[in-house]
């Protein structure tokens, strides 16, 4: 007796080791399983140490109902992060939008970077937690507290849906522009994170055809029969559910080389020269947009030409400045604070002259832009005694360093006395500079056969025109925002042998894409950084990616069979156990022995 039950138990234990996860086995199961209710249900009772036995959908109504929209906010929130992530070529453009608004020059961006990274990572956690709950048999209760924190990540994210969408439509343009650069690394790792998925796939998968079988073998009453058949057909549901969607993201990985494309997939001997740089209002991390530190900056940098943007003050002097107000970059607060607001343009070259245009940047705790290198001391120094400068003063740059010149050129408001003739009055001041005309990129479009016939060396640059326009108006160069141009008529420039200006690119991947796109020229704020790249980031030749992608195929799809053989080695083995005791212990035999021990244990 004493033998059989010792052999009972042996293999008992055997099976039930070998059914058991490798967190039960390695692991406190019973504080593993305090922690997943404790973090999902906020239930910090200690939990017991056996697995419940529960059926296959043991969850309330109402969690059943409320687990789909824990979903949705999981989905919304990492597809908002991914697009926030991916168009970091913007922030300074939304800082700056923000600043517009709430008049405080803050990291806008990042802070809400960092929202959509903790929102992501929470809906991830609770999605994961549920996700062991339910395979360890648990009943899902999502605690209110975190119920009522779903909701609001919906509607947080659902909001910022709907602005991306309705205002910022360009940003989905820069997603797409970035996986065509990815595209093919993104492939890659995908077919990798495929073949770690198909681990718990395969253990699932296998485990359900386990039960599903054992059950199918077992000899019940006909009552009992047909509810296990009614447990088998959701077996083999949760089977096709599982395993379909995992097969066709699998085959389609396989074969999505065929319909991507990606410009810096090419052969080396195809790829363009560097495209030139253009320095946005100068280097404007180096020193203070629009200054005449800030322009020599970008001459020592290797630009090779400069950009501004062209105001005209109330005595018709031509000065730089960006913004429509002179609060952002100037200290005009501290001088004539109930002026603060007023357009830059209604005040006198005297008074503008007089404005300090470098202390915001030099001493401000919050600098331009992110991650900007601290300035030496000398350099701060410097930047401290910046002015605002003349139009003349960047053209005296220009001339001594050969360097093109291009600007934004603003319509005075219609209460200034330049508003007619500000055209003429800029060519006129160019003019007087003596600098060489073929080192000015005319860009405003107003009066062009004026332009032409008193300064007939200017280069003139268009928009995102048409070929017909183009060549109507003699032009040979535009200069457009890159989010336009390379979902509008990119080919068609490129046929026409039409030189292509770019802006605003500042991050490395997107300045690569420029390289690998054939573009000419970009302007940037980062060109320290860029002008350090000797090659596109991401290039590789069609035949490297091929043999990439095919090696892959291969050695993927030997892995993931590998490890459903394995899985299923392993889970015939403890099937078979379990089969060995069923039997032995279903013998008359042993049965009338176990009732004898237990009739004998009870009297004692």
């Amino acid at each position: 007796m004493d033998d059989i039950n010792r052999t009972e138990a042996g293999n008992e234990e055997t099976a039930r080791r070998e059914n058991d996860s490798w967190i039960k086995r390695h692991f406190n199961y019973e504080c593993y399983m305090t922690f997943l209710n404790g973090c999902y249900s906020c239930k910090w009772e200690a939990q017991r140490r056996e697995k419940p036995r529960r059926p296959l959908c043991c969850c309330s109504l109402r969690e059943r109902i409320f687990y789909p929209w824990l979903i949705m906010s999981f989905f919304l929130s990492v597809i908002l992060l991914f697009t926030w992530v991916e168009t970091s070529n913007e922030y300074n453009g939304f800082d700056w939008v923000v600043f517009l608004g709430s008049r405080i020059w803050f990291f806008w961006s990042l802070v809400l970077l960092s929202v959509l990274g903790i929102l992501a990572a929470y809906t991830t956690m609770l999605v994961v937690f549920g996700f062991l709950l339910c395979w360890e048999k648990n009943e899902l209760y999502l605690h209110w507290y975190h119920k009522i924190m779903v909701l609001i990540v919906i509607l947080f994210c659902s909001f910022l849906m709907w602005i991306l969408l309705t205002f910022w439509r360009d940003r989905w343009l820069t997603i797409g522009l970035s996986l065509q650069v990815f595209a093919p690394y993104i492939h890659l790792s995908s077919i990798s994170a495929m073949v770690l998925l198909s681990w718990p796939v395969a253990f699932y998968l296998i485990h359900l055809e386990g039960e599903a079988r054992m059950r199918r073998n077992q000899n019940t009453s006909e009552r009992r029969r047909n509810k296990w058949c009614n447990m088998l057909t959701k077996l083999r549901v949760l089977q096709v559910v599982v395993g379909l969607p995992f097969l066709l993201i699998l085959l389609c990985l396989y074969v999505v080389p065929f319909g991507t494309y990606s410009p810096c997939v090419q052969e080396k001997d195809k790829l363009a020269p560097k495209p030139d740089f253009f320095g946005h209002r100068g280097a404007p991390m180096l020193g203070p947009e629009n200054t005449i530190m800030s322009f020599e900056k970008a001459v020592e940098q290797g630009a090779h030409g400069l950009e501004s943007d062209v105001q005209i003050s109330l005595d018709e002097v031509p000065f730089l400045m960006h913004d429509y107000d002179l609060r952002r970059t100037t200290n005009i607060l501290e001088v004539m604070p109930n002026a603060s607001d007023e357009q830059s343009s209604f005040f006198y070259w005297d008074f503008l002259s007089t404005l300090n245009a470098g202390k915001w940047f030099a001493d401000s705790w919050i600098k331009p832009f992110f991650g900007m290198k601290p300035l030496s001391e000398a350099d701060r120094e410097r930047a401290r005694s910046q002015k605002i400068p003349k139009l003349s003063e960047l053209l005296q740059i220009a001339r001594k360093a050969k360097k093109m010149v291009i600007f934004d050129l603003y319509t005075p408001p219609h209460s200034h006395p330049s508003r007619s003739s500000y055209i003429r009055l800029v060519v006129s001041v160019i003019l007087d500079s003596k600098i060489e005309q073929h080192l000015i990129i005319w860009l405003p479009g107003s009066e062009r056969n004026y332009v032409r016939s008193k300064a007939p060396g200017f280069q003139h640059i268009g928009r995102l025109f048409t070929i017909e326009r183009l060549t109507k108006e003699k032009i040979t160069r535009i200069n457009v925002d890159y989010k336009n141009l390379f979902y509008d008529g990119l080919k068609e420039y490129k046929a026409a042998n039409i030189n292509i200006n770019i802006y605003l690119v500042n991050e490395p991947w997107l300045f690569s894409l420029a390289w690998c796109s054939s573009i000419h020229s970009v302007t940037t704020d980062n060109i320290q950084v860029l002008k350090e790249i000797n090659h596109p980031y991401y290039f590789m030749t069609p035949d490297f990616y091929m043999f990439m992608w095919i090696f892959l195929d291969i050695i993927s799809a030997v892995f993931i069979v590998a490890i459903f053989y394995s899985i299923w080695l392993r889970e015939s083995r403890s099937e078979k156990i379990l089969q060995g005791i069923t039997s032995y212990t279903e013998t008359p035999s042993v049965r009338s022995l176990h009732e004898e021990v237990l009739r004998v244990e009870e009297t004692r």
